[in-house]
């Protein structure tokens, strides 16, 4: 197949960016073979991240396979937010003698996209990061163990966590699912149909685990320390008072230009 052909059948399947995913699609594929495979798993309806094995996230690849919850860009906001909060908390270091590690930990990893990009990003400052990583899905924590260097866990949230890392962690990112459940039925298929029904599912009003997350990260936080999770605009209100009234101070950042909203809970 040449690129025109490629183009057709995707864009005759209804893929919007037809063009550019044809691009990914030939420079990925190894033969002939391998292509035309790929364009029917994609013209099938399989997410485009799924069929290439990879996905980008805040300008690097990451693994991914069949059922992992594909990071989506507007989440490179939350990253945006958590690497200022931890650059704030590092400057206030400075000159200190012995200053310990910045413990984060991220739930619900998926990928390990959103650890792996605050972890960069503050290596890249010299800040010394101890990242923690849990997911209850096997097919998450087989696919972050590939993206990350560090510790990942399979289990329940908090569940699998050293207890040693109690009131240590400074930085607690949780990209919980949050689509009410009456409403996973009208999600692009992509999604709905291809990954995993428990990274998508937040309960009757999308907030079932942000409650429970909410619950137990005052016991995790080091004083001062932040929680961060992403929403929709319309639950934020609601999310943020989940937050306060576990004791945490929260407040509700907003990109127009991500479409994205992110709550921070400070202990």
């Amino acid at each position: 197949m040449d690129r025109d052909v490629v183009v057709r059948r995707l864009r005759t399947a209804g893929c919007v960016f037809a063009e550019d995913e044809a691009e990914l699609l030939l420079s990925n594929a190894g033969t002939a073979a391998d292509l035309d495979a790929a364009v029917a798993r994609r013209v099938a309806g399989e997410p485009l991240e799924y069929v290439l094995g990879w996905a980008e996230f805040a300008g690097r690849r990451f693994a991914i396979e069949p059922g992992v919850f594909v990071p989506r860009h507007r989440t490179e906001f939350l990253v945006d937010q958590a690497v200022a909060l931890a650059r704030d908390m590092a400057g206030a270091w400075a000159g200190v003698p012995s200053v310990p590690s910045m413990v984060v930990v991220d739930l619900c990893c998926g990928s390990g996209a959103i650890g792996a990009a605050v972890t960069a990003a503050l290596s890249g400052d010299g800040t010394n990061v101890d990242l923690y990583a849990t997911d209850i899905e096997p097919a998450a924590v087989r696919c972050a163990r590939r993206n990350l260097a560090d510790a990942v866990f399979r289990g329940d949230l908090f569940e699998p966590l050293p207890l040693t890392l109690r009131s240590r962690v400074r930085i607690l990112t949780a990209n919980v699912p949050y689509v009410p459940t009456a409403a996973i039925a009208m999600m692009p298929p992509e999604a709905r149909d291809h990954e995993a029904r428990v990274t998508l599912d937040g309960g009757s009003d999308g907030l079932a685990v942000l409650r429970r997350v909410a619950a137990t990260a005052p016991r995790w936080l080091s004083p001062g320390g932040h929680l961060l999770v992403e929403t929709s605009e319309r639950q934020a209100e609601k999310a943020a008072e989940v937050m306060s009234g576990r004791g945490l101070a929260a407040r509700i950042a907003t990109s127009d230009e991500a479409a994205s909203t992110v709550v921070i809970g400070t202990s």
